[in-house]
């Protein structure tokens, strides 16, 4: 591994010789696999050793064949790095009420799903991604992961203002120089230098400032990054207390963890991971309590003015058959999509839709064709799944995987006609439409396996 030479002056001076001949060693070696677990649908993991900040994150021996692991694709589990998942710290000792949080700079999901679990109940999460192809991605992953008190939205920082202080957590994992994906990643060595370092913090700044406003008097920012400078680490913490008038929180930390704290020599307690040191990728957090009293009033919902001709959309009385507690729930008709949203956020959820780009939110109970609900994909994965209401059918490993390549599949004639839910491992997996001589494949077309081989190896959990 080549490393640049700004690179190496700047980190000598930041650790000193010899923890940089460490950390050096380091890079050179291996990365650990970690996984996190969706305890709502998976728990076998009693082999593998647990990753000491968090209670569903795990390493496992070998990286596994995901792509071809159906119980990947059910969201029974997602590929994190370690470092990362110590947002918990933050939100287990912070987060104790239900919560309005926000994850800026979500895609792929990682942080999403993990942040989504670890809400009370009764909370909300808002997971955005400015980049639109990227938003695709956080959607399909915060489906499969079953919670429904989510909504994704494709919207720039600064749009978020006009809400007001709607949030009481923002989870900010701002784009940086990348330095601490080194070891996983050679692009990002390739693209590092001095300049693009400048470029990052001053563009981390703005990201904090557009969306300091949204942020309620008290409330939580989150603030990590990637990388191990102090540009982009301690000194954006400093500027954001010193400028936003923000005040840092501790976290406990064992010493045998292994996490650095603040190397400026300022006593503003953060949180730094090397790989010299710990079990994982570089990585960098500080959390922080937005103070003051003052602040504008949450986006109030306008209602919507229809006309007195015009009627609501027939919602046929099969649609919360499929969810386990329909009575929680208000369901919408919005063209031939029907949407499940629990009760308690419908007024959220309409005011992000006046005023962000919403792509999804809620359960996608299914669609309507005529006079024919079709169970949605979104419903398959829900963890309010009424089971009860389809016909379960067992898949073994060849089908489940023809299944999600989106191939035809034929059940036995044990199998009723009509719509049927596939299972893997008893997980659920998707729909498909029993004809008799075959089954339609109901699995959505552009989360299907592309690849028409299987490799020689497959690694499952």
């Amino acid at each position: 591994m080549k490393l640049p030479v700004p690179f190496i002056a700047q980190t000598k001076a930041l650790l000193g010789e010899e923890e940089y001949s460490k950390l050096k060693g380091a890079l050179q070696s291996e990365s650990p696999v970690s996984i996190r677990v969706n305890e709502t649908k998976y728990f076998s993991h009693e082999e593998w050793d647990s990753v000491l900040w968090c209670s569903t994150g795990f390493y496992i021996n070998r990286r596994p064949t995901f792509t071809f692991d159906p119980l990947f694709h059910a969201g029974c589990y997602y590929v994190q790095e370690a470092s990362s998942m110590f947002v918990e710290r933050v939100i287990r000792k912070y987060i104790t009420e239900p919560t309005v949080a926000l994850d800026l700079c979500a895609a792929p999901g990682g942080k999403s799903t993990h942040v989504r679990s670890l809400l009370p109940q009764g909370s909300f999460l808002v997971a955005n991604e400015v980049i639109r192809n990227r938003s695709q991605i956080l959607t399909e992953n915060l489906i499969k992961w079953g919670q429904p008190d989510v909504a994704i939205t494709n919207n720039d920082p600064a749009d978020f203002s006009v809400l007001g202080n709607l949030f009481d957590l923002i989870l900010t994992d701002v784009p940086c120089s990348g330095e601490g994906m080194f070891r996983k990643d050679s692009g990002a060595i390739e693209e590092w230098s001095p300049e693009n370092v400048e470029i990052c913090y001053q563009r981390q700044r703005r990201i904090i400032t557009d969306i300091w406003s949204s942020l309620k008097p008290g409330g939580i920012l989150i603030y990590s990054t990637c990388t191990y400078n102090l540009k982009e680490d301690e000194e954006n913490i400093a500027w954001i207390k010193e400028q936003l008038g923000a005040k840092s929180l501790s976290v406990d930390v064992p010493e045998e963890w292994g996490i650095t704290g603040n190397l400026a020599g300022t006593e503003s307690p953060v949180f730094r991971f090397f790989p010299h040191r710990i079990k994982g990728e570089g990585f960098f957090l500080a959390a922080l309590r937005k103070t003051g009293l003052e602040g504008t009033e949450p986006f109030q919902t306008k209602s919507s003015k229809k006309s007195k001709k015009e009627k609501p959309l027939e919602i046929p009385t099969q649609a919360k058959q499929g969810l386990q507690h329909p009575e929680d729930f208000e369901l919408e008709r919005r063209g031939d999509l029907i949407i499940a949203c629990r009760k308690e956020h419908v007024e959220l959820v309409n005011s992000l839709r006046q005023q962000l780009r919403v792509i999804y939110s809620g359960i996608t109970i299914g669609e309507m064709k005529g006079q024919d609900l079709i169970p949605h994909q979104s419903l398959a994965m829900s963890n309010e799944l009424n089971r009860k209401a389809f016909f379960l059918y067992e898949l073994t490993y060849e089908q489940a995987i023809s299944y999600l390549r989106k191939e035809a599949i034929r059940l036995d004639v044990t199998a009723p006609r009509g719509y049927t839910l596939l299972l893997y491992r008893s997980i659920p997996l998707g729909f498909v439409k029993n004809i008799g001589n075959r089954a339609n494949n109901l699995y959505p077309q552009e989360w299907r396996i592309r690849s028409g081989y299987l490799p020689e190896e497959v690694r499952c959990l």
